[in-house]
């Protein structure tokens, strides 16, 4: 009997945790349209993890991961913008507000509603995604407009040519199954 409980208390566990889906190398890019000159940097080890029963959403990634195409602008980027050492992470943590199944294969827009930390000031946001579900696979894309402002970002008359006061950020990830072993990083999902 007692091992009938153990094997039952195991199975129920590990149901609970195949409902959460990560992702540890997530790509986050932003697009920065001005008169002088565009402005683009991206990242590849953003982290996501999407709870299939819940249908909360999280990303987490380090500011000075984003390369640019020039190391000046990455500089900049890093000490005077968005002051890296004093807020090292961008997160957002959210919830999927469609009622969907994503157990089937298929192409979902949704609307995902959440915060969104930058600099260290957290504002919400509604913002459109699509979610693809192919053999169990999912995968997540949004693009959507940041006003700099919103979070405290603070841009010097000097270069106000140069930088759009609002940015297109994209977000992309391929989400397998949580593995204990993947949830040890520095900066791991934490769903609320």
């Amino acid at each position: 009997m007692r091992t009938l409980i153990t094997i039952i208390i195991l199975a129920a566990n590990w149901m609970v945790q195949a409902q959460v889906v990560t992702s540890h190398n997530a790509k986050l890019s932003f697009f920065s349209e001005a008169p002088i000159e565009n402005i683009s940097a991206e990242s590849n080890t953003g982290v996501s993890a999407l709870d299939l029963s819940t249908k909360n959403v999280y990303f987490k990634v380090p500011m000075r991961s984003f390369v640019f195409k020039k190391s000046l602008m990455q500089e900049h980027f890093n000490e005077n913008y968005m002051e890296s050492s004093k807020y090292p992470f961008a997160e957002f943590n959210g919830k999927i507000i469609d009622q969907i199944d994503l157990t089937k294969d298929g192409t979902f827009p949704v609307s995902v509603q959440g915060d969104l930390n930058i600099h260290g000031v957290t504002k919400n946001y509604n913002v459109k995604a699509e979610l693809k579900v192919k053999g169990g696979e999912i995968s997540a894309t949004s693009t959507f407009p940041v006003k700099l402002a919103d979070h405290g970002v603070k841009i010097p008359r000097l270069v106000i040519k140069n930088i759009a006061e609002i940015v297109q950020v994209t977000v992309a990830a391929q989400y397998k199954p949580d593995s204990k072993d993947a949830t040890q990083s520095s900066y791991s999902p934490k769903m609320k």
